[in-house]
């Protein structure tokens, strides 16, 4: 399957839902420059706050449509789909009733949710690290495949992209996502060549004027360099990027990197809220960052390096072929 939202987008990207970072207003200007703009549910802190967030994006969307004649990109949201989430059902039902075109869901895939949302012809996209969960989703009808490989920011995985896509190729013939490092329209190139049909950018957007990132995070990632990522369990329980000048500032040393139970911040989604605002999260993708600009200029120059990228791979066939 192509990218089903191909007419409506001017570059084959999503912005990544990001905790704590993504909100309405970055949303929106992803959308109005052609590319889909997400954001997990639960960075409202009640279904209700939740609701008025989606009833600021399709306002403002509408309204740039009627101004300026031009279709937005859709919107997103991500649902956490795991028993840990009470919210999950309510938050879920808001989505049904405005119709969110396009659901992002992690940590479990599930047929009646996906029925859910397929009832008002919306889409559903599933977050996978490896075969067995990526054969799971299919079974449960999504659409879309997130193949998060290794040196992605948040919960990443470990696998090669090359190999990760042709494999889920073999048997899935929905949308097909990258995951993973991409920071520039050269790499949003690279992603199509390798066999995806969107590359999904998470922490090229933090460093953006939109996001609700501080300046100190924005800063730590133009300072940071592939090295400076640590794939560790030990904030949240499972396997996720942080950048180590921020694990150090919170007092995780080398020493507990490799733990598998975490750190006890508490309990519950506050608790995990607390961990993720001062465990600052990043990508291997940091080490092409070195500022922070708007979300319009970011994809014009996305654009312009996408642009350049395919018309070099272009000239190797009068080259070699």
């Amino acid at each position: 399957m192509p990218n089903p939202f191909a007419d409506k987008m001017s570059l084959p990207v999503v912005a990544a839902p990001m905790f704590l970072i993504s909100g309405p207003e970055l949303v929106i200007e992803c959308c109005k420059n052609g590319i889909v703009g997400t954001f997990p549910a639960l960075n409202q802190r009640t279904t209700e706050g939740f609701e008025q967030w989606l009833i600021e994006i399709k306002s403002e969307l509408r309204t740039f449509e009627a101004e300026t004649g031009q279709t937005p990109a859709p919107f997103g949201v991500n649902l956490i789909v795991h028993n840990t989430n009470p919210r999950l059902q309510a938050d879920l039902a808001m989505c049904v009733k405005h119709e969110v075109p396009l659901i992002i869901t992690s940590l479990g895939a599930v047929p009646d949710l996906v029925q859910a949302v397929h009832s008002y012809g919306g889409l559903v996209f599933h977050d996978v690290t490896n075969r067995r969960h990526a054969e799971k989703a299919a079974g449960a009808g999504v659409d879309g495949l997130i193949c998060v490989a290794a040196g992605a920011g948040g919960h990443a995985g470990t696998l090669n992209p090359i190999p990760f896509i042709q494999e889920m190729r073999s048997f899935f013939d929905g949308t097909i996502l990258l995951s993973g490092c991409m920071s520039t329209g050269q790499d949003v190139a690279s992603a199509m060549q390798m066999g995806a049909d969107l590359a999904y950018m998470g922490t090229r957007f933090i460093n953006v004027t939109e996001s609700a990132a501080d300046d100190a995070y924005r800063q730590m990632i133009v300072d940071s360099k592939t090295s400076d990522i640590v794939y560790t369990a030990v904030v949240s329980g499972v396997p996720a990027s942080f950048m180590r000048p921020s694990l150090e500032n919170n007092g995780i040393t080398k020493e507990m990197w490799n733990l598998s139970k975490k750190i006890d911040f508490g309990e519950g989604l506050s608790a995990e809220a607390k961990a993720w605002k001062t465990v600052w999260s990043a990508g291997q993708g940091v080490a092409t960052i070195d500022d922070v600009v708007s979300v319009e200029a970011l994809v014009a120059s996305l654009k312009a390096e996408f642009k350049a990228a395919i018309q070099a791979q272009a000239k190797l066939l009068d080259q070699y072929c």
